[in-house]
Formats: C-alpha cells, structure tokens, sequence
C-alpha cells in the first residue's frame, strides 16, 4: 500500500486526552487561537503534533494554498459550473472588480433601506422575509441573534411551503405596513414563488390596492422578479457567482439591513472581513479554520465518526446548528471528487446539535455513555444577553464547561451503569459577546472550515446537484404524469392526492 498521509493518519493511536495534557504544560495555549472577539479551544481533540504533521502534508499535496488564492482571486474554483465561489468578495476580500460590483451593489441596497426608513413605501412596520434553503437560514439566523434588542421593525423569515408556516408568520401583520421581500437566486423556485403569491393574496385580501408595490426581490436574476411583476426599482440584484448558502452577506440580508439597521449590517460584514483575511494569512497552525478542519477529518475519515454535534451554550445562537446543517452538509455531502471520480472514503459527517441547557437533558447521555463516538462543539458567550440575575449566565457557562470537562475524563466505576468511558472529543467556541462583528466572524469561520474540509477531501464544496432529483420527482407528479414510480409511492399518491 502506497504511504500517504491518510495511511499514516489511519496507523497512529495518540495518547489520550488526559495524556496529551499531562505530556504538554503548555498544551491549551498551543491548541488555542484568538481572534476578532473569539477563542477557538481545540485542546480536547486528539490534534497532536504527528496527527497535525501529515495533515500539512495532505494539504500540501492537495495544493491547499493554491485553493485558497484562487478562492481570494475570483477563479473559478466552482469546476462544476465553471465559475467563481465570490462570498468573499461581498466582504471586500476578492478579485478588484468582483469587491467594486459588490460595494455598488450595497450601495444601492442601502439607498433602498434609508428610502423605506423615509417613507419611501408608506408607513412600514413588518418585514416578511420569503425564502428557502441559503435564501432563508441566514437571515432567520442573523435576526434571531441579533435583533432581540432595537430592531427597527418586526421581521419573520418564512422557508416551508406548508401554508401553515405563512399563516403563523402573518397572524399579527398589518398587509398595508409590510414589506414582503421574496428571495430566490434564480427567482423560479417553486416554494418560493408559490409562498410569495399566496402572501401576494393575502394583501390583497387585507384590502392592499396595489400589492407590488410592497414587494422587493433579492435574486441574481433581475429580469426573472420584472417578468414576475417586481418594479426594477425594488429589485436587489447579487452576483451569480454568491452560492445560495452563502449569500447572506449580499441583498438577501436585506431583511437584517432594514430590520436591524445598516450599521449592524455593516458590522457584520467587517467581522467576517476579518476572519477572511486571518484565513487567508494565518499559518497553517495558527488558522482557525484550517485547524478545525484538520480535527473535522481526523474524527470523520479515521475513526469513522458519522457525525458531528454542535450545541449553542446562547439563546442567541440556538439556530446556528440549523444554518450550519446546510452549509457542512450540501457543501461537502458528495461522493465524488472535483475530477469526477469516487471518494472512496467518507464525506462530510451528519451535522447536528441544539441549545444548551435543553441538549443535556435529551441526547447527552448518548454521548457520554453510547456507543458512537461524536466529537462535540460547545459555542458559549462570555457576556449574557440578558439583564436578569447573574446567576443564569454563571450557570450556563459552567454546564458547558463542565460537559466538555466530562466528556474528556469520564469516569471509571466497578457499577458498569456509572461507568464512563471519557477520552471523548470536544472543542469549544467562545466569543466575547454575540454582536455583529463576532456573529459576522464565526460564520466566516465555518464556511473557511468547510472549504478546507473539502479541499483536503478533494471535492467541490460550491455545486449542489444532490438537491434537484427530488424535486425533478415531485415536479413530475405535480405535471400529472404520476406513473412509473415504485407501488409504495404510487399508493400514497393515490391515498393523499388522489387523481391529480
């Protein structure tokens, strides 16, 4: 068998956790990085300096560097579809032209934001955000973090195409003091437009004379929101090259530009800005997301863990685990290389996880005590976003201390139902507080995580074809051709459909 990093990965047994500290002093303050109001502690992984050495070897012959300037550079790294991947342009790290087109475009979404807050659209009160998938998570993720306290208008984010999420949404609306925003990069996707169109029926119903007049399309495809019947001065263009899970910092922000206001959108911008060019400057053992990445594989690729659990020690932050679903697990859910070829090893692991304290009382047992081994995140805030007794914040940070501590030590009992085993991986994430600049940090963060997973994996973390057989599916049925399926899928046609 030929020697390559990963065989030399899959041969080497570090030490335990509880070693690893005992044979280094100064292990925290290497397994340590802080930066932009963030301190990412990788100490209670089983990083040691042979696991780290060959994965700068596999980065080396995976041309990692290499990836990373032609991400910065505006190249086509998206082989697949033959364009750039240009989210970091939208930060003002990029190619000159795609960072100028950017800023133009911010502009002119913050000419529609200050119009809307001078009356420009009547007497506005509600934003109703329609989207799915990238067009959705971001912003409902973005406005529940940060808008709990001086947003400037009341904000829902609308995703599922079941009428009961758009009903829940507008229940307390006022359809003459809303603005409904429909976000969809190529401005045809279905639940998008249908959802769009049933809230359309709804001003109308409210006795709104003119409902166009209230909408506004973010989208990469102008023409398509005139053609639906969007005025070109309420449209919102981004540049194509923006992924869809990645475009929360071009115009399908919007709803946290007018919602929260330009300055906290602005903010946000600057933190990822910042973990940007720590990226792409950083060594290798001082990066954040490289060294993440690095403790993401080893757990995935050789000890076959299949998944990867994240848990926000933050209200703030409870819907972080539902965005990072989506970005680890369409980015780099793929079977095959960039070339074309079979992985032949694992891809990226489930992404899942939930809010602390809640998490502890439900699923934590498994994970100390179950049979899988799940390497584990805890993302907490030094500073409460609340002004109730201390004694809340005190307790939150130390259950997630204490779970990382616990998963690390275990214990050992002759009562095997009071036995546990430890030596189980985690990683902590804690910011100084959950501001803009720090939320605007941490999810740059992760998606640099993502693209180094993927380069070293060999795989185009920027395409997404596994989504579209489904609905190629369901838009057969839906065209009244519901034949040639399996009998299991024709029966439950028939029982909840009937004749289409």
């Amino acid at each position: 068998m030929t020697d390559t990093p990963w065989t030399q990965l899959e041969k080497h047994q570090p030490q335990s956790l509880i070693d690893l500290f005992k044979s280094d002093k100064d292990r925290v303050e290497k397994m340590t990085i802080q930066l932009s109001g963030l301190r990412f502690d990788l100490s209670k992984t089983h990083l040691d300096s042979i696991v780290v050495g060959q994965f700068e070897k596999l980065a080396a012959d995976m041309e990692l560097d290499g990836l990373k300037a032609a991400l910065f550079a505006g190249a086509a790294i998206n082989v697949t579809e033959g364009r750039a991947a240009e989210h970091p342009a939208e930060r003002g790290n990029g190619d000159a032209n795609s960072v100028a087109h950017a800023r133009a475009l911010q502009d002119r979404m913050r000419g529609l934001v200050e119009a809307i807050d001078a009356g420009f659209m009547g007497d506005i009160q509600h934003i109703l955000h329609i989207g799915i998938g990238g067009s959705a998570l971001g912003p409902k993720l973005l406005v529940d973090a940060l808008g709990r306290d001086g947003a400037r208008y009341d904000v829902k984010v609308v995703s599922n195409v079941d009428g009961a999420a758009l009903t829940e949404a507008v229940t307390n609306m006022d359809p003459h003091k809303t603005i409904i925003a429909v976000a969809s990069k190529t401005f045809t996707t279905t639940e998008t437009l249908l959802n769009a169109t049933s809230a359309m029926e709804w001003m109308r119903e409210g006795g709104v004379a003119d409902p166009y007049a209230q909408f506004v399309a973010l989208t990469a495809y102008p023409d398509k929101a005139i053609e639906w019947g969007i005025d070109e001065s309420r449209i919102l263009p981004f540049n194509e090259a923006v992924g869809g899970r990645y475009s929360l910092w071009c115009s399908i922000g919007f709803p946290v530009a007018l919602g929260l206001g330009w300055s906290v959108y602005a903010e946000l911008l600057k933190g990822a800005d910042a973990m940007d060019r720590h990226f792409r400057d950083a060594p290798m053992l001082e990066n954040a997301p490289t060294m993440a990445a690095f403790s993401d594989l080893y757990y995935a690729q050789t000890k076959s863990c299949q998944t990867r659990a994240v848990f926000a020690y933050d209200d703030r932050l409870r819907l972080l685990p539902d965005y990072l679903q989506q970005l680890e697990m369409e980015s780099n859910g793929k079977s095959v290389t960039a070339d074309g070829v079979p992985l032949g090893r694992n891809s990226a692991p489930v992404t899942w996880g939930g809010a602390g304290t809640d998490a502890q009382h439900a699923v934590f047992q498994l994970l100390h005590q179950g049979t899988h081994l799940i390497p584990v995140e805890f993302i907490a805030s030094k500073t409460p976003g609340h002004d109730f007794d201390t004694a809340h914040h005190e307790t939150l940070l130390v259950n997630c201390f204490a779970q990382g501590a616990a998963l690390m030590a275990g214990q050992q009992s002759d009562d095997l139902a009071h036995n546990y085993v430890g030596n189980r991986p985690s990683t902590t994430i804690l910011l100084d507080d959950v501001t803009p600049s720090t939320v605007g940090a941490l999810i740059a963060f992760y998606e640099h995580r993502t693209f180094v997973n993927a380069a070293l994996l060999g795989i185009n973390p920027f395409d997404q074809f596994g989504v579209e057989l489904g609905k190629q599916i369901a838009k057969s049925i839906t065209d009244n051709r519901p034949s040639g399926f399996d009998p299991s899928t024709t029966a439950l046609i028939e029982a909840a459909l009937g004749e289409i």
